[in-house]
């Protein structure tokens, strides 16, 4: 069993893709003389995310640029990345599917190319009104080993992780744009309610499913938002091997994946002593 070291970013983005690569180049530059051979960028780490959850954006220019999947930008992502895995969020361009509204989006990539995708299924507040949902979440083949992503609010599905999970991912990177509360902020961002439920989903994650959770956030002001940092690695226990806190920063912590899930799973695996059969759909509720 071989260990794999992991970056996580906490760093704001923009709206100018030169600026955002600027951005993004210098931390890979970072991670890689850490020793970080996986590496998490926030959501939107590409063209930046929405200026305001609670309007929906006036003109055009305030929406993030839309991006091909396949396009420059991406291939401009893989060769950054080099030998690295980078998994970034972007804007993704439209599709028949959802009558040519963008979907926020993830990518995860080497130099040699695109290794998964992941099109944010679960959207607050106002985000509707400005992208299309995925449908599905799905694990994929990395060198470092089976991995899943997701897209911010996703995490708070504990259905989102466990269907991962199943799917046979050994580590997620969830990559975010969470912002502390807009009503009744804390004067310390670290004890803000909203920067306290991102913590408890990742940690929560990590151990409902003994895998190793890799937690990226946008950091600083954007629009109206101030986001909360607090990028992370949590190990399959639930304890978190390393923060950048309430600043930006990068985390950086060692993991031999195999050899912690296994151990975590060994006496009280979770997914293996499941009773699905008990839990059944439930009575749908009106409101609820």
């Amino acid at each position: 069993m071989t260990p794999t070291t992991f970056g996580a970013a906490a760093q704001g983005f923009v709206r100018d893709l030169d600026e955002d690569f600027a951005r993004i180049a210098a931390t890979i530059d970072r991670a890689r003389a850490a020793g970080v051979q996986v590496l998490a960028l926030p959501e939107a780490a590409m063209g930046g995310y929405l200026s305001s959850l609670h309007d929906v954006p006036g003109t055009p220019a305030d929406r993030p640029p839309q991006l091909d999947p396949d396009g420059p930008e991406v291939r401009r992502l893989a060769a950054l990345a080099g030998d690295m895995v980078v998994a970034a969020g972007y804007c993704e361009t439209g599709d028949a599917a959802s009558g040519g509204r963008p979907y926020n989006s993830c990518v995860a990539v080497t130099g040699d190319g695109v290794l998964g995708r992941h099109r944010k299924v679960h959207q607050p507040i106002n985000e509707n009104s400005s992208y299309a949902a995925g449908d599905r979440f799905a694990a994929f083949d990395t060198p470092y080993g089976r991995t899943g992503m997701m897209i911010c609010y996703d995490k708070a599905f504990p259905e989102a992780a466990r269907a991962l999970a199943d799917d046979g991912a050994r580590t997620v990177l969830c990559l975010s744009a969470w912002p502390a509360s807009r009503t009744n902020r804390a004067p310390v961002l670290a004890e803000d309610r909203w920067a306290r439920r991102f913590d408890l989903h990742d940690r929560s994650r990590a151990l409902e499913n003994q895998f190793v959770w890799v937690s990226a956030n946008q950091a600083g002001t954007f629009g109206d938002m101030q986001l909360v940092a607090s990028a992370k690695i949590v190990d399959p226990g639930g304890e978190v091997l390393a923060t950048t806190g309430s600043e930006a920063g990068l985390a950086v912590a060692t993991v031999d994946v195999d050899a912690e899930v296994d151990a975590a799973r060994r006496v009280m695996g979770h997914l293996r002593d499941r009773r699905p059969a008990a839990y059944g759909p439930g009575p749908v509720r009106a409101g609820v």
